[in-house]
């Protein structure tokens, strides 16, 4: 075998790709992952670190659209749809808009549920196995309201997680203030998923990366990809900065960048980036919270480590965008202002973008091409790329080389959008 080749050529080194790669290694395959830049250091660095079957109700509920349309009033709102004229943009929206109706909430619902409640026990038990250095907490997640109209707005999320057999509790805000001394007064109620973990994801990934290295994979850095070589309906090799590599079969991980590339290989993929922000302190404030927190009305997510402390969420809308925004690292500051005591980490803050993978249906895309005989998708997971990250590598793996999957395949495959 020629050194530039292997079984399963993985396009993409976040945590998706990593993910897939220890999954294939471990089912015996010869893997090897292309990276433009180095291992995570796209969307799966500076996310909020949380593992999160509680998420598996999607953006697609009715009432969506009249949200998004509001929003571009608004730069610094949770959601926020960039006005100027952009086609690609503009038909994704569009779709998306279509499936805001209750029936593709369940359906999208039940497909997130069954991909993030397998991932949730896998990687449990890969950071035991594989002794992954990663902060790895099993604490559970809280959902903070300071509105009763956003706490009776969540109901459908409580009946969601509820008919799939998640473990939601719904307590009043003397509960919530008992449990989590560090918010201020004014909580009406909460949710907590006592099913939720955290970890922090910088540290997962390179652990990640280090096991796929210490099983025989190889991961090549700073080769982004440039061109493909095709013939009869295959991948034949795959042109980078870094080299011409080939493969058996060929896994796009690619993240947010895989519509772009995908273009290469006239793939129309229904995704658009979801530009989000986070900003990280050296270290936790001397009051943290214990649990990691979603502050409902704000939007702002809050995860807490021994090693640091992190606000992060929004989702922009701005297509390709590059760049800190100010005004929506603000929002992140000000929402966490209104529900804690003490807002801030201590130290040195770091500020953080990075476009998430953002599927028409908020399902993720999974499976083998129908136009390309050799190319597997492990792509589209959203805001939840961390939480479905094992489940992802596992449902590849079963794929490419069997056993038959744990996990149904059907709700995930590209066929769905003729891809």
């Amino acid at each position: 075998m020629e050194r530039s080749r292997s079984d399963v050529l993985i396009m993409g080194g976040g945590v998706i790709g990593l993910a897939c790669a220890l999954y294939l290694l471990k089912a015996g395959a010869s893997v090897r992952v292309l990276e433009q830049h180095t291992p995570g250091s796209g969307s799966s660095h500076g996310n909020c670190g949380t593992i999160t079957p509680s998420h598996a109700g999607p953006l697609t509920m009715p009432g969506m659209v009249g949200t998004a349309l509001r929003s571009m009033l608004r730069k610094d709102a949770p959601l926020y749809v960039n006005p100027m004229p952009d086609p690609e943009r503009a038909r994704w929206l569009l779709g998306f808009a279509r499936r805001c109706t209750w029936r593709d909430y369940q359906q999208a619902g039940e497909a997130r549920g069954a991909i993030l409640a397998r991932s949730r026990a896998l990687i449990g038990d890969l950071v035991a196995s594989d002794e992954l250095a990663c902060e790895f907490e099993d604490v559970g997640e809280l959902y903070v309201y300071r509105d009763e109209r956003a706490l009776q707005h969540d109901r459908a999320h409580v009946e969601l997680l509820r008919r799939l057999g998640m473990d939601v509790r719904v307590l009043l805000g003397d509960d919530v203030l008992a449990l989590e001394p560090s918010l201020r007064e004014g909580v009406v109620g909460g949710l907590l998923h006592p099913g939720d973990a955290r970890l922090r994801p910088d540290l997962y990934v390179a652990e990640l990366a280090r096991r796929v290295r210490e099983l025989g994979g190889a991961i090549e850095t700073g080769a982004r990809i440039d061109s493909f070589v095709t013939d009869a309906g295959r991948i034949t090799h795959v042109r980078t900065t870094g080299g011409v590599f080939s493969g058996e079969r060929i896994v796009m991980a690619l993240g947010a960048w895989s519509p772009l590339l995908g273009r290469l290989l006239d793939i129309r993929l229904p995704m658009q980036p979801g530009k989000g922000y986070s900003l990280t302190w050296d270290q936790p404030p001397v009051n943290a919270p214990t649990h990691s927190l979603v502050l409902r009305e704000a939007a702002v997510c809050v995860t807490p480590w021994s090693s640091g402390y992190r606000l992060g969420s929004t989702m922009e809308f701005s297509g390709f965008n590059e760049g800190l925004n100010e005004v929506r690292l603000e929002a992140l500051r000000r929402g966490a202002a209104a529900y804690l005591h003490e807002p801030e980490g201590q130290g040195e803050v770091t500020p953080w973008w990075g476009w998430r993978p953002m599927s028409v249906d908020e399902v993720p895309i999974i499976g083998p091409s129908t136009r390309w005989s050799n190319l597997v998708y492990a792509t589209a997971h959203g805001m939840l790329g961390i939480s479905m990250s094992a489940a992802t590598g596992e449902l590849v793996a079963n794929l490419l080389a069997g056993p038959a999957p744990a996990l149904d395949a059907a709700p995930y495959s590209p066929a769905r959008f003729g891809l």
